[in-house]
């Protein structure tokens, strides 16, 4: 399965240290340019050195988006990363973006893409018993990632995963 991703979930899961759990979900995890550049300017020593080995090892690679008209008009309204990876998906034919924001997301399925973000990587990644429990993760993400997540939607997603 292919992924595209942009900046946030990737810095948020090599934060908590899951980022290999893309490696066990996707069979290709792509990423824009502008996203490589984000990501190289995390301030997380260990998370910085997990984002280089992914993309060393090339389970995470790097590709630009096509000059488009869905490209030039997602930059009207996003940030360069969030507008290059909907696009960059839309060029691969991606099975799934990753992105966490809201108006992200939105654009995203109106392009046609599948989405999911860092809490569906998680609560995938807890079905598949890849990790024991999510509340934990979550955690983690508040703490570590400064990720916020409302009280309604972390409450679905722990019922979800049957905690």
């Amino acid at each position: 399965m292919r992924a595209v991703s942009n900046t946030s979930p990737l810095s948020n899961l090599a934060a908590i240290g899951r980022l290999p759990l893309l490696k066990s979900q996707f069979s290709e995890i792509w990423i824009p340019a502008s996203v490589s550049e984000e990501l190289s300017a995390h301030p997380d020593p260990a998370a910085l050195e997990a984002i280089r080995e992914a993309l060393a090892e090339g389970w995470i690679r790097c590709a630009l988006p096509a000059a488009s008209h869905l490209l030039s008009v997602l930059c009207l309204h996003l940030h360069r990363g969030e507008a290059e990876a909907i696009a960059l998906a839309a060029d691969l034919d991606a099975d799934v973006v990753i992105i966490d924001e809201q108006e992200c997301r939105e654009l995203a399925a109106q392009a046609g893409l599948c989405v999911t973000g860092v809490l569906g990587i998680l609560l995938r990644a807890k079905r598949d018993g890849h990790i024991p429990a999510l509340k934990p993760e979550i955690q983690s993400l508040r703490k570590k990632a400064k990720f916020f997540i409302a009280p309604f939607l972390e409450a679905q997603v722990l019922v979800a995963a049957g905690e």
